[in-house]
């Protein structure tokens, strides 16, 4: 169309007998992890590769079943704040802990130490 730019991606796709092309591993990969992105649809995505949206969401598929590495996305970390609270005050308020896994409920003073935490909810992890 005359007056509207389009980018242009490398891609290199490998004919195969039979008119099929073959799409290597890492490039599928890429294609799906595009179709994650906010605001992306499989339809749109597909159809900047040439591909079919059925062939994409097989792709998409494979992804989810382990047999198609996504490349690593970016991951954005919150910062975790650890305030210690006097010990006195939770007690005094009567404050208890519930650690609750199916029917299992296991109460625990607010002044229990994380690490005893930790390995209580391990061992029901364990458990279950």
């Amino acid at each position: 169309m005359l007056g509207t730019v389009e980018t242009l991606r490398s891609v290199e796709v490998l004919p195969v007998r039979g008119g099929r092309r073959r799409w290597p591993d890492d490039l599928k990969a890429r294609i799906v992890a595009e179709t994650l992105e906010e605001g992306a649809t499989v339809r749109g995505v597909a159809r900047s590769y040439g591909v079919h949206p059925n062939q994409l969401t097989g792709w998409r598929r494979m992804a989810r079943q382990g047999r198609l590495v996504l490349p690593a996305a970016e991951v954005a970390f919150a910062p975790l704040v650890v305030q210690a609270e006097e010990s006195s005050v939770a007690e005094a308020a009567g404050a208890r802990l519930e650690v609750v896994l199916d029917r299992v409920t296991v109460r625990l003073d607010a002044g229990t130490p994380a690490g005893r935490l930790a390995e209580i909810v391990s061992a029901l992890n364990t458990w279950s």
